[in-house]
């Protein structure tokens, strides 16, 4: 764990900034420490499992989207899906949704498979999409 991390979980245990203070600056440390590769096949062979899913999208107009979701989250998620109120469930299979899939899921393997995930889409008209782990 790197000394900038380590300093701010100590500010958070003693009470000197708060959780949501401690998130976002793990975040600003984190975004420091990883140098986002341009293109997802740009990571190196053999590394670790992929700790992000990300979507970046740069539209024409210049609107932009930059989304990094945690595998962590998607792993709690899948597991949280275990936990759902039966009347939920079943209100959730009614439209077609068979969530009681995602239970059996292998979670670590499903991550790892997620290494060899690459979108990308360039429009005619100067839109791109990027969907990629790292």
């Amino acid at each position: 764990m790197s000394d900038s991390r380590m300093k701010i979980l100590e500010m958070l245990s003693e009470g000197k900034i708060t959780a949501d203070e401690a998130s976002s600056l793990l975040e600003k440390v984190s975004a420091a420490e990883n140098v986002t590769p341009s293109q997802p096949d740009e990571m190196p062979a053999g590394s670790s499992a992929p700790r992000y899913l990300r979507v970046v999208v740069d539209s024409a107009n210049g609107d932009k989207v930059n989304v990094k979701v945690p595998m962590s989250l998607l792993k709690t998620g899948i597991k949280l899906s275990a936990l759902m109120p039966k009347d939920a469930a079943e209100a959730v299979m009614d439209q077609g949704i068979d969530l009681s899939m995602l239970r059996d899921l292998p979670t670590d393997e499903l991550i790892d498979a997620l290494r060899e995930l690459e979108v990308n889409v360039d429009s005619a008209d100067g839109d791109t999409v990027r969907v990629f782990t790292e």
